[in-house]
């Protein structure tokens, strides 16, 4: 099999692409990023482009996959640029999927792009998507989802398959989390062999994580199985709160006001004194919980790491100054053709 990996590069693209060369059946990998890297593992080939600008149909001719990766963190305050890649940029990548004929396409969304629940048991993915709306990250998962709608209701003879997991984590992934959300609210001395000292606790806000290869893993249980379609939520126990992570990982819990830490986290913002988006507390405390027996169930998906497995990794990559993951700033692209402008993306009802 031939299979095209968009954002090949990022947190979830680098475990992707090493599960896959690991599997036999997997003739060749084709790695579109922003950027090309300078090493070639084996079975490997780099398309330096831009999914919001190239044509990749060419690209795509002759694949019997397409698994789409590619999502922008930043600008942090650029969001129409954000838009570009994340929103923009799938609805180009599906589009040259349907011209270059490729029967299957694997999209990687969030369970963030669910909309807030009323109670608090875990939702299967049959629930509402809507979002966070104070979330940019949030909003635009949700967005990508009706993009996938539309796509997938005019399209029914394709293959598609959607992942929600929770947040990714790896150790590798520790320089892109610095620099795209703490910067400096957790400075390296801060952390105590890969340990928090103190651990705020926020009324409320938690998190369903997931290892970057669990999810990397799920992409290639959802390629190999013929009938994998649809929806499948991906993440590993425990829910994560101020108390399981006191309990995982040590440290003292300090109660904070819901409030005073969204007015804090916004007033620092505002300033430029760091770059976590507000949105993401909101995001934090008004998740939605799911539930990933779905992709157990028929995928065979067991995640090898527990939740608190990937954040004590993480943290462990931030206490040593773990390096950025390669990512897509300023270098040349595959420009799109002339005659084929990139659009702006239109959205189409949610079905």
């Amino acid at each position: 099999m031939r299979i095209v990996v968009t954002g090949a590069t990022g947190n979830l693209g680098t475990s992707v692409l090493r599960k896959l060369r690991a599997d036999p059946d997997v003739r060749q990998l084709v790695g579109v990023a922003r950027r090309r890297p300078a090493s070639t593992p084996p079975k490997t080939t780099w398309i330096a482009a831009d999914v919001a600008r190239a044509d990749l149909a060419p690209v795509f001719e002759g694949a019997a996959a397409v698994i789409h990766l590619a999502w922008a963190l930043q600008p942090a305050r650029d969001e129409e640029a954000r838009w570009a890649t994340n929103i923009t940029g799938t609805t180009r990548v599906l589009d040259a999927v349907r011209r270059a004929g490729v029967p299957t396409v694997i999209a990687v969304s969030a369970a963030a792009a669910y909309a807030p629940a009323d109670g608090d048991a875990a939702v299967t993915e049959a629930a509402a998507i809507g979002g966070v709306p104070t979330s940019s990250f949030s909003r635009h998962k949700a967005a990508v989802e009706v993009v996938l709608d539309h796509f997938e209701a005019h399209h029914p003879h394709l293959r598609v398959v959607r992942l929600r997991p929770g947040v990714i984590l790896k150790r590798e992934a520790a320089g892109t989390v610095r620099s795209a959300f703490l910067g400096p609210l957790l400075p390296t001395r801060a952390l105590r062999g890969g340990r928090l000292p103190l651990i705020p606790d926020v009324r409320g806000a938690r998190l369903q994580a997931v290892h970057s290869f669990d999810v990397a893993d799920a992409v290639r249980l959802a390629l190999l199985h013929p009938g994998a379609r649809g929806a499948y939520n991906l993440v590993a126990p425990p829910v994560l709160d101020a108390r399981q992570v006191r309990l995982a990982l040590g440290g003292r819990t300090v109660r904070v006001p819901r409030a005073a830490a969204r007015a804090a986290l916004d007033a620092g913002y505002r300033l430029g004194a760091h770059p976590t988006e507000p949105g993401w507390l909101d995001l934090a405390v008004q998740a939605t919980e799911v539930d990933a027996t779905r992709a157990r169930a028929e995928l065979g998906w067991v995640p090898a790491f527990s939740a608190t497995a990937a954040l004590e990794e993480l943290l462990g990559g931030l206490a040593s100054a773990e390096p950025a993951i390669a990512t897509a700033a300023d270098v040349p692209v595959l420009p799109a053709p002339a005659d084929r402008p990139a659009p702006r993306a239109a959205m189409p009802a949610r079905r």
